[in-house]
């Protein structure tokens, strides 16, 4: 029995665990810290399918009518 993925699913936006250099340049665009970033649960389904951990920084990659693909930052948090 095949295990099923919840990123197989065509509502689950696309997450990524991004790297610090791509974290530095997000935070430097908006003018941030990286605590300020809109929080994610380190229990969400989709956060516990990818690996990431407490402290990491999740880009999900939303589809838009508007603008065909928009990223979105979450800081996974206890």
């Amino acid at each position: 029995m095949s295990k099923y993925s919840l990123l197989d699913h065509e509502f689950i936006p696309h997450h990524e665990i991004i790297d610090e250099d791509e974290i530095k340049s997000v935070l430097k665009e908006y003018n941030i810290g990286r605590e300020q970033l809109p929080k994610i649960k380190i229990e969400d389904p989709v956060i516990k399918e990818i690996g990431a951990e407490v402290g990491d920084v999740v880009k999900i990659t939303r589809k838009s009518q508007t603008a065909g693909e928009a990223p979105y930052y979450r800081y996974v948090i206890e």
